[in-house]
């Protein structure tokens, strides 16, 4: 049965030249297609029948390749292919069955599919356990510039209560019930903050978790949230969301 590869290489003359050694080395492999990017490859591999070995560059055209691990859960060996760069080098070491230098040579090309070869099951799954360890851990600041007048002001995500909205006008309110003006919209800040931190309520509020001082079952199945500071009007989570909420309450962590 001819073995099944997926090729991620934004280069064309990378990709055709990886294509040609690896049908000189073995000339049955079967490609399922070429993904070009961290999010091509992401789509990919979550709607199409997992190949059986991946070849992946790790500069892609929209970012380094191990930030797919931030986003799905890879279970298909990978030989990573590259130009040299040390760090990446070590990692591939560690993590991955093996690696492949441009201009990929015949005879490497032979070791790695050698050693793909040889896996056996237990191989496989200590492997795949490593392999997340690739991943680009995502980064929060820690402060948000707020423009007051003609000055910007420094403010401690961590001081932060929650973010509202309404009428197009974005507020501020910090622990102490200082309330700040901000341009920016709740999406915007949203994407900005961490997700074990702060919790998108509903489309008026992004609320930090910290500052959740009791939780009421409300009658239709709804949660009114009581916050430590003074809010501008209930803060309701949707029958929907309830078990999201509470999931993200417990451990920080969303269902979605």
């Amino acid at each position: 049965m001819p073995m099944k590869v997926l090729i991620v290489e934004d280069e064309t003359a990378a990709y055709e030249s990886l294509l040609e050694i690896l049908k000189e080395v073995c000339p049955d492999t079967k490609v399922l297609g070429n993904t070009e990017s961290v999010s091509q490859t992401v789509n990919y591999l979550k709607t199409h029948p997992a190949p059986d070995l991946i070849f992946m560059d790790i500069h892609l055209s929209d970012g380094s390749a191990f930030l797919i691990f931030n986003y799905i859960d890879v279970d298909v060996p990978i030989i990573f292919t590259t130009a040299y760069d040390e760090y990446a080098i070590e990692a591939f070491k560690v993590n991955s069955i093996d690696y492949l230098l441009k201009p990929i040579k015949t005879s490497d090309m032979q070791r790695a599919l050698s050693k793909f070869s040889k896996l056996s099951p237990v191989d496989v799954i200590s492997y795949l356990s490593k392999v997340s360890q690739l991943a680009i851990p995502k980064s929060y600041n820690d402060k948000i510039l707020v423009p007051v007048k003609d000055k910007l002001i420094p403010v401690e995500v961590a001081q932060i209560s929650y973010f509202y909205t309404s009428d197009k006008n974005t507020l501020i309110c910090l622990r102490d019930g200082t309330q700040l003006n901000y341009l920016n919209t709740l999406d915007q800040i949203y994407s900005s903050l961490n997700p074990a931190h702060f919790y998108r309520a509903n489309k008026q509020y992004i609320i930090a978790r910290s500052n959740i001082e009791n939780i009421t079952i409300w009658f239709d199945s709804r949660l009114l949230l009581t916050l430590n500071t003074v809010v501008p009007e209930p803060i309701y989570i949707s029958k929907n969301k309830a078990a999201d909420f509470k999931s993200w309450m417990v451990n920080g962590q969303t269902k979605e």
